[in-house]
């Protein structure tokens, strides 16, 4: 199933509660069914053994001994049915009491993505709304626009392009004239986009089952929000009963190292330092191996974001990751780039970059909640076929979530049908 069939039903109104109730319903008549069947047949079983008894009076006593024996077993087997039904009735509330906390979990999440992207919801819904309201015929004119409209949303020029060519075709297709029906074209083909340049399984963060450590190394240029990120996700791991160390490798910034050694002070996690402008490779060097010997289970990495140029930088990177290496030669499990959300186009050209040195697995889109310009997780799938792993969706801890397709979607979708 797509990633679109998933999630239509959030977006074009189509209540899932419905159905719901519905094979509640027929369940509920199904179980009535089967309890009037069992009514009947003990009501037949009770005639019988009247007629029975009442033959039976006539026989010597050793019979009535027998009929006795009867009775006992069938007032047994009645006990031993009422007792299973009400083990049925007990499994069925726990798995009801299951499914509610999952439901009440997963609507948590999606309330948090709505109330993340709401800023980014209300200027590309606000910008496609008038758009709609201002068109007369659909004609080349308004597939230009369209375009247009795209491209001023952070959705990027190469995927613009792309998705206008789609709607053209498709809502020749599907013959869409009115402005609900192209809006649902709209919608289905950003979505079929995002959808077709990746697998939802990549989405999640990896990890070790076999009990090695995990290196995530984060990388990414000031003031993304590496340090953050890396607070958040240290105290969450913590929350879960992880071992997690810190590695305070930005030792160019001033005050990076402290703001890291707070987040681990705030989250009751060790940091891994070093003095100021010490080599970020010792650094590293001393944090893995600590790590691997104590076998901490995480080690999340911070790096510099600026050196003297973009090839010292991009240089430090390589080193640090050859560093790591020689300790485990599998790490990292994650290289993850961290943007920050509010530049747009520029949180792209960022990934180009970073990309063409290490070899990134995924990608952190943080500060979302204050931007409106959270359609570039559109264009950063399409054109690099990267997963965005973590999104910042607030300033909480919480608010620092694993990425989510469907709820993204919904999220950013769901006031323009």
């Amino acid at each position: 199933m797509g990633l679109f069939d998933k999630i239509k039903k959030s977006l074009f109104g189509e209540d899932e509660n419905t159905d719901k109730e519905t094979k509640k319903d027929e369940k509920t008549e199904e179980e009535n069914g089967e309890k009037a069947a069992d009514v009947e047949e003990a009501e037949q079983d009770e005639s019988i053994e009247e007629v029975e008894t009442t033959e039976k009076n006539t026989e010597d006593d050793s019979s009535n001994q027998s009929n006795d024996v009867e009775e006992e077993q069938s007032e047994q087997d009645k006990e031993n049915t009422a007792q299973e039904d009400v083990d049925s009735d007990a499994t069925d509330n726990e798995e009801e009491n299951q499914t509610s906390s999952e439901e009440q979990q997963s609507e948590s999440q999606t309330e948090l993505y709505e109330k993340g992207l709401e800023k980014t919801n209300q200027g590309f819904g606000a910008r496609l709304n008038r758009f709609f309201a201002q068109f007369r015929t659909v004609d080349e004119d308004f597939f230009d626009d369209l375009e247009e409209l795209l491209i001023e949303s952070d959705v990027g020029y190469e995927t613009a392009e792309q998705l206008t060519d789609a709607l053209r075709d498709e809502a020749k297709l599907q013959k869409a004239k009115s402005r609900d029906d192209l809006k649902k074209v709209i919608v289905e083909k950003m979505v079929e986009l995002y959808d077709q340049n990746g697998d939802s399984e990549n989405e999640k963060l990896s990890h070790h089952d076999d009990g090695k450590t995990n290196i995530y190394l984060f990388v990414g240029v000031n003031g993304a929000g590496k340090t953050t990120t890396i607070g958040k996700l240290a105290k969450r791991l913590k929350d879960e009963g992880k071992s997690v160390l810190l590695a305070a490798a930005d030792t160019f910034r001033a005050g990076a190292v402290e703001q890291l050694v707070e987040w681990g002070k705030r989250v009751d996690v060790p940091v891994v330092t070093s003095k100021e402008q010490a080599d970020p490779a010792s650094v590293v060097y001393d944090a893995t191996k600590r790590a691997i010997d104590e076998q901490v289970d995480y080690l999340l990495v911070d790096t510099a974001g600026r050196l003297q140029n973009k090839k010292n930088l991009m240089n430090e990177l390589e080193k640090i990751e050859r560093t790591i290496k020689k300790l485990a030669p599998d790490e990292p499990t994650e290289t993850l780039l961290v943007l920050d959300g509010s530049t747009g186009q520029n949180a792209l050209l960022q990934a180009k970059d970073f990309d063409k040195t290490t070899k990134l697995t995924g990608l952190v889109l943080t500060k979302l909640d204050g931007s409106s310009k959270g359609g570039v997780v559109l264009a950063i799938r399409n054109e690099m076929k990267l997963p965005v792993k973590l999104v910042g969706l607030g300033e909480k801890a919480s608010d620092l979530a694993d990425f989510d397709a469907a709820d993204y979607a919904v999220g950013l979708f769901h006031d323009l049908v």
